[in-house]
């Protein structure tokens, strides 16, 4: 049975997701079965061979997911943070160049559940260095730069609460 608590945090998350466009939606969805090892994406996922392809570059992008969670620093000096944070930006910057997350909230809604809530404190500053390469076009990285909140770059402190809503593929025959 959920606390008060725990069902108040459940439906903010289910609402936040929802206000993502549909795309974005997807995308986080099969991101996670990938990231996660939920499912064989290629079987849920990949209507196309351009989307077996996509598909296949992400499971190669997401390869260190597990390292990168060990990896995660213990505190803001952690020993490691150049390497923490030099794989969370590459990782990153596959999936903003991908045009799916349409800017921080999706970002940082998809790798709390991917890297886990430690990484709270880190995702503000891996979304903007992501953000910022030249290999996202430069309307996209002003748009994805805009969409950060001031009180997000600027957090005095993060929740170490878990995520509790992992959205999942639903075949349309359930959906219907």
């Amino acid at each position: 049975m959920f606390h008060n608590r725990t069902a108040t945090q459940l439906l903010n998350e289910l609402r936040e997701f929802a206000s993502f466009p549909a795309a974005t939606q997807r995308y986080i969805r099969r991101s996670l079965d990938i990231g996660l090892g939920r499912q064989d994406a290629f079987r849920i996922w990949a209507r196309t061979p351009a989307e077996t392809v996509a598909i296949r570059r992400q499971y190669v992008a997401y390869q260190d997911l597990k390292t990168l969670r060990a990896m995660l620093p213990k505190g803001p000096e952690g020993q490691g943070l150049e390497r923490f944070m030099g794989a969370l930006v590459q990782v990153s910057a596959f999936d903003l160049a991908q045009e799916r997350l349409d800017g921080f909230s999706a970002y940082r809604f998809l790798y709390e559940r991917l890297l886990g809530a430690e990484a709270r404190p880190w995702l503000p500053a891996a979304f903007c260095g992501a953000a910022a390469l030249p290999q996202i076009a430069p309307m996209r990285r002003k748009d994805l730069l805009q969409s950060i909140s001031e009180a997000a770059a600027t957090a005095p402190g993060w929740s170490t609460r878990a995520p509790t809503f992992f959205p999942e593929f639903v075949p349309m025959e359930e959906a219907a």
